[in-house]
């Protein structure tokens, strides 16, 4: 065999323990009868479809003609309805020209973005447990990652300032926190913002907010309304960087579209590294994108209503487990309980799976404090959660 080696950022990489468990639940589901599929609550993603007038509209998209190549930036008219939603949501004016680039999803977005920002050898802080492609997109630019557990107190995640503080050095570059956040469903609280903000701009980094699930959030004075985006604390010249996506709140997952806001320099940037990664969004799904934006709020309401009663009854039959503790999402579609003497969550889940072919995401998945809890995604059915809590609930007390 040549002796001619992969990289060694990309062998640095750890397999997802999430997609681990996924891959195992496919091929058990591939030899499996239809009525007896795994119930999979391991991933991210909501089981309602994408709705017909979005779909409807990329179908008349490619009608039109939209199946060529676009700005590297998206399809002006997209990045124009995103400074519109801003404006009318969040009441942030943006010059879509220079403060918006279009991305081939969230993901993308995080990866783009964190390429503008780190040089080998450089470090990010990341703020977990969290979704772990942050942090293996910042292994593959050949930078350090630094995890700084968020700490429970009572029923509510917080930040440890005092832990970051003490981890920013001369390579340090970038905070990376998500709010909501994916697995805890915790929510940046307004002081947490203009702390966040403070301490970056003192020690002259960037600030990037994964904000990928702002419209799913319950603690506002109605259903609906959006989490407040850090970009309404934030000022044109700082050094913040949202990263968003259109696959959650109008169920596009599937779709592989999000953005950036930044900085006009960012911006440039990113959309010019978009030509050497994925050229651009595709141009029909940029066209649906917009519709969403335009006819999205009833459909987004709707799913919200289902979504809360989930979360509720899920939390309310977990509350029945004992030493199991559940801390009260604010926002997303996870739960995060925390499971008494559980020590390695990945044998948890898998065991839990092959025996009651309930797919579960192991807390270790998420980085540091996530051991010894589970992320449950209540976005499906319910009579997929009562299922579900019914195996789960056997499978602790045996």
């Amino acid at each position: 065999m040549s002796q001619a080696s992969l990289a060694s950022s990309a062998l640095a990489v750890p397999y997802s323990r999430i997609r681990e468990l996924g891959e195992l639940a496919m091929r058990m589901d591939a030899a499996a009868g239809e009525n007896d599929k795994v119930l999979r609550l391991y991933f991210g993603e909501s089981n309602i479809p994408t709705p017909e007038f979005i779909k409807n509209a990329a179908r008349k998209a490619m009608a039109d003609g939209f199946t060529f190549y676009t700005e590297n930036a998206g399809l002006p008219s997209t990045r124009q309805a995103l400074a519109r939603y801003y404006e009318e949501i969040h009441g942030v004016a943006l010059d879509y020209a220079d403060r918006i680039v279009i991305t081939t999803s969230g993901v993308q977005a995080l990866n783009v973005a964190l390429r503008c920002l780190l040089n080998p050898g450089d470090e990010a802080i990341v703020l977990t447990p969290a979704w772990p492609n942050g942090s293996s997109i910042i292994t593959m630019a050949n930078a350090a990652v630094r995890q700084i557990a968020q700490p429970l107190a009572g029923d509510r995640y917080g930040i440890d300032f005092d832990a970051i503080e003490d981890a920013i050095n001369e390579r340090t570059r970038v905070i990376l926190y998500t709010s909501p956040s994916n697995p805890l469903g915790w929510v940046a609280s307004s002081q947490d913002q203009d702390r966040l903000l403070e301490l970056t701009r003192r020690h002259n980094l960037w600030l990037m907010a994964d904000e990928v699930y702002e419209r799913l959030y319950y603690g506002g004075a109605r259903l609906g309304e959006p989490v407040p985006t850090i970009l309404t604390k934030a000022s044109p010249g700082d050094a913040v960087i949202v990263v968003q996506s259109f696959s959650k709140t109008w169920c596009m997952t599937g779709w592989r579209v999000g953005w950036i806001v930044s900085r006009p320099d960012l911006c440039e940037k990113a959309a010019q590294l978009n030509e050497f990664i994925v050229s651009h969004a595709p141009s029909f799904a940029q066209r649906a994108a917009e519709t969403a934006l335009l006819c999205g709020e009833q459909p987004l309401r709707e799913m919200l209503v289902r979504l809360k009663e989930n979360r509720d009854f899920c939390i309310a039959e977990l509350a029945k487990l004992p030493g199991v503790t559940v801390p009260r999402p604010e926002g997303a579609f996870y739960l995060f309980p925390k499971i008494d003497g559980l020590a390695d969550s990945f044998d948890f889940c898998k065991r839990l799976l092959l025996e009651t072919k309930l797919g579960l995401a192991p807390g270790v998945a998420f980085g540091a404090g996530g051991e010894g809890s589970v992320r449950i995604c209540y976005a499906a059915e319910r009579p997929i959660l009562e299922k579900a809590m019914e195996r789960l609930r056997r499978f602790l007390q045996s």
